[in-house]
């Protein structure tokens, strides 16, 4: 999100593999041919839809629970379709645990893939590892701040308030953060170090056309992509100029939203408190 990005063409795609002391366990064909056997009830159907071939579906069955140590498909004799195959209790688990884990692996890896083309901040190229774990923790971070940030320390400017921290979202694009100098110490801030911004939806203020940004804020221009209006406040949704991730939560009442025009297509501007602005870094340990 900082300084010269490297654009990633296309969508990476992961596939999550595991493994026993003894080899190949489950993976995507295997999930795929549990999953057509839960639907179908016959390997015979299931290999075709995989597609696998009779034999490589039941080598695979057996493989799997062997591996398992308790069964994964069991046969059924009888009842109303004559018998067939079907995933015994701990087979249909396995099927749900693989996929609760793919997806979030498939979501890291999006996550980390568009740290992939940012080169900045304070890391050396052997510290590599180390910040995309740290992008891997942010992440799973959950906060009550719909607004959630990631940049370099551009600028650290001491001020009657507190010390003003600048924070670099993309080129051009800055958002500030008043702390005290027992934080900015505690936290060892410097130019370059990369942080979490995060604010509530409620600190944010929505300015249209003609309306100057408020005296020590910071405004960032936008245009509202998202709109949910309840009985007294709004939520918006805005994508902030020249920053590609990430969109600025903000609430408006639903007289200020019926004043200003505000709907989605909406040029404006937002408005950001710096003394609202909690800063993060996460460690690498």
């Amino acid at each position: 999100m900082m300084g010269t990005q490297r654009s990633v063409p296309h969508r990476w795609i992961g596939r999550l593999a595991v493994e026993t002391e003894f080899g190949a366990f489950l993976g995507d064909a295997r999930i795929r041919l549990l999953e057509a056997i839960d639907r179908d009830g016959t390997i015979s159907r299931a290999a075709k839809a995989v597609p696998l071939s009779y034999k490589a579906a039941w080598d695979a069955i057996e493989a799997m629970n062997a591996a398992a140590g308790e069964p994964v498909v069991e046969r059924v004799t009888g009842g109303r379709k004559g018998g067939g195959t079907t995933l015994t209790p701990y087979g249909a688990r396995l099927v749900a645990m693989y996929r609760a884990i793919e997806r979030d692996y498939q979501e890291a890896l999006a996550h980390v893939v568009a740290q992939l083309g940012d080169p900045s901040g304070e890391e050396s190229p052997g510290d590599e590892e180390g910040r995309f774990r740290e992008t891997l923790r942010e992440r799973f971070l959950r906060t009550s701040a719909r607004n959630r940030f990631c940049g370099s320390v551009t600028a650290i400017i001491e001020g009657p308030s507190g010390i003003d921290v600048r924070i670099r979202l993309a080129d051009g694009v800055e958002l500030g953060s008043i702390i005290s100098r027992a934080s900015m110490e505690s936290m060892d801030l410097r130019i370059g170090v990369r942080v979490s911004v995060f604010f509530k939806a409620a600190s944010v203020r929505v300015l249209t056309e003609g309306f100057p940004c408020p005296p020590g804020h910071r405004c960032l221009g936008g245009t509202v992509t998202g709109l949910r209006q309840g009985p007294v406040h709004a939520d918006l949704e805005v994508a902030p100029t020249g920053c590609e991730e990430g969109k600025i939560a903000a609430m408006v009442s639903c007289e200020v939203l019926r004043s200003d025009g505000l709907q989605v297509g909406s040029a404006c501007r937002v408005a950001v408190d710096p003394s609202s602005v909690v800063l993060a870094r996460f460690d690498r340990s």
